[in-house]
């Protein structure tokens, strides 16, 4: 069996990403395997887990029931799973999106401030993923990508204690922060000020070769060097690159280094391990496990160097 092959043996979500990303596969078939999503497997699942009034686990960014702090965040809420069901690929127009969100739009409300889910709330990586599911479902988050561009820092990425007091920003929350800029622009909702912005972002990060300090040349974290599915709101290389690769574009000669490290990840067998799984409560598991071979992780990191071998050659 061919890497390929076994991408395809598998869910819709990676189905349809693979044949579209890999394959080369006819529009029309990968609509129609990525329709499936909203039916089957993953998707249909995390769908079946919904409460009745559109929320998961109760709450917006933590489930009603509370979070000690103990045995890692949780990621049955309604914001990871939204953002799960964006990754996965959730149809938008399907009957089975359109419904949640108008759910979550009347019925969810965040732990912060109690403001509406789609008004957002302070911290930068909570706003950047609500503006990315947000933009992706069709959902008019202007607001959250004003306060974005207003919290942006002179060094051009974001970060989460912005409210703090914090004046530097953070890889994790600069992430965010770029993914939903993009998806706002790719649903029409562009201008060159948001343009602009999510440039400098992604100059912070290639200033920095996508993991190492800016002063010293050190690796940031050992964590950006490990590649994990779902990412949550972690930075990793593989989910920068893959950013990048979403974004388009002849890729930037500062990203070599970060595009070597996912090159000599891939195992003999021609896959890549699932690394450093984010603890905390989820509905289930979508690999299995850390140092066993990752679907997820294997279809990103083909897609990274299919798309950085394809521009740069």
């Amino acid at each position: 069996m061919t890497v390929l092959d076994w991408l395809l043996d598998s869910d819709p979500a990676i189905r349809w990403q693979a044949l579209r990303d890999l394959a080369g596969a006819p529009a029309d078939t990968v609509a129609a395997e990525r329709a499936r999503v909203a039916t089957e497997g993953w998707g249909a699942r995390l769908l079946s887990l919904r409460d009745p009034d559109g929320q998961w686990a109760g709450g917006a960014c933590f489930p009603a029931t509370g979070w000690s702090g103990e045995g890692g965040q949780p990621w049955t809420s309604t914001l990871p799973t939204l953002v799960l069901l964006r990754d996965l690929g959730l149809d938008p127009a399907s009957t089975q999106a359109r419904e949640t969100v108008a759910l979550v739009r009347e019925n969810c409300r965040w732990e912060y401030d109690g403001s509406p889910f789609f008004d957002g709330e302070v911290e930068a990586c909570i706003n950047g993923r609500t503006v990315a599911v947000g933009a992706y479902f069709g959902v008019d988050v202007d607001g959250i990508v004003q306060r974005l561009l207003d919290d942006q820092l002179d060094d051009g990425g974001w970060n989460c204690w912005t409210e703090e007091g914090s004046t530097r920003s953070s890889f994790d929350s600069t992430i965010n922060v770029l993914e939903g800029l993009l998806a706002h622009e790719r649903a029409g909702g562009g201008s060159p000020q948001i343009t602009a912005a999510r440039r400098r972002g992604e100059e912070y990060l290639l200033e920095r070769s996508l993991f190492r300090r800016r002063s010293t040349g050190d690796v940031v974290s050992p964590g950006y060097l490990a590649f994990s599915f779902p990412p949550r709101w972690h930075y990793d290389v593989l989910r920068a690159l893959d950013y990048f690769r979403d974004a388009g574009g002849a890729p930037d000669e500062r990203m070599a280094a970060a595009v070597a490290l996912v090159r000599n990840r891939q195992q003999p067998d021609g896959t890549w391990m699932l690394e450093n799984t984010h603890p905390g409560a989820v509905h289930f598991p979508l690999d299995d496990g850390d140092g066993r071979p990752s679907r997820w992780n294997t279809l990103r990191a083909l897609r990274v160097l299919r798309w950085h071998e394809g521009s740069s050659g």
